[in-house]
């Protein structure tokens, strides 16, 4: 299957990022992708983080989710929508949960996974707190995917600081997942130590391909994001990277490859935990 990592270098309009992502969707689609993947917040990286909660939409109901479900079924591609605001089902005006959806070539949403683990981190002069507008989700999400040449491929969801959770990971797995999905939001500072470390780590370990769609470069707001978007193979082998700047990544991840790696190392079958 071919698949496609889509880079942003999202804006504080959202018209504006719809617009960007078609344009990607499409080369992504011209390219012969099936599968494609926007980033975390592709819709908006608002000047201060409450500006997330002034768009929020109910599960099922919303533009960001009617686009969504509409590109899908215009370019004929299955998409994950990187992550958008929802709202809690006893809607709170001071947070949202940060959600990842799954829409498929006939705009139907398949999947939505709240993202679980909320990014802190405190160097001493910035702090960053995603607990003060989010809530954390509970429920680790899987869809199914049946491509063009017939495999059925079982997808497991998570977003950005998830990636730090292994076992997150390790009972997609266990559930039989051969493809991870983390669409991210990456800080520059802790993209360039850990990133694509981590990424392969999460491939290597699942013996999993990976699609890891990336804000990358400097936003209106300031915040600077490290990009690397990468398709990664069950390997740990990197097919494919956008460093910065908007693009696409395309790459042919083959689940013939994935079962024969998985049959050369059982190595999740070899699992006493």
């Amino acid at each position: 299957m071919k698949v496609a990592a889509i880079q942003m270098v999202s804006s504080t309009r959202v018209e504006d990022n719809l617009e960007q992502a078609h344009a990607l969707l499409s080369e992504a689609a011209r390219g012969g992708a099936e599968l494609a993947v926007l980033p975390e917040y592709f819709c908006i990286m608002g000047r201060r983080d409450t500006d997330k909660l002034a768009l929020q939409e109910a599960l099922g109901a919303g533009p960001i989710q009617a686009w969504l479900a509409a590109t899908a079924r215009e370019l004929g591609l299955w998409i994950v929508g990187g992550t958008l605001p929802l709202s809690l089902p006893e809607r709170d005006d001071a947070r949202v949960r940060n959600a990842s959806l799954a829409f498929s070539p006939s705009g139907d949403r398949v999947a939505c996974y709240d993202k679980i683990h909320l990014f802190r981190f405190d160097d001493g002069t910035r702090v960053y707190d995603e607990a003060a507008v989010l809530t954390a989700g509970r429920t680790p999400t899987l869809f199914e995917l049946p491509s063009r040449d017939g495999h059925t491929w079982k997808v497991g969801m998570s977003v950005c600081y998830d990636l730090r959770f292994p076992e997150l990971y390790r009972h997609y797995a266990a559930q039989g997942a051969d493809l991870l999905l983390v669409p991210s939001a990456f800080t520059y500072v802790t993209g360039m130590a850990h990133w694509e470390v981590l990424l392969r780590a999460r491939a290597t370990e699942n013996l999993a391909g990976v699609i890891a769609a990336a804000q990358g470069g400097t936003h209106e707001n300031g915040r600077r994001t490290w990009g690397h978007s990468l398709v990664v193979d069950a390997w740990g082998q990197v097919l494919g990277v956008q460093t910065e700047g908007a693009g696409v990544v395309l790459a042919d991840l083959l689940p013939q490859d994935i079962a024969a790696r998985r049959a050369q190392l059982p190595a999740l079958t070899h699992r006493v935990l």
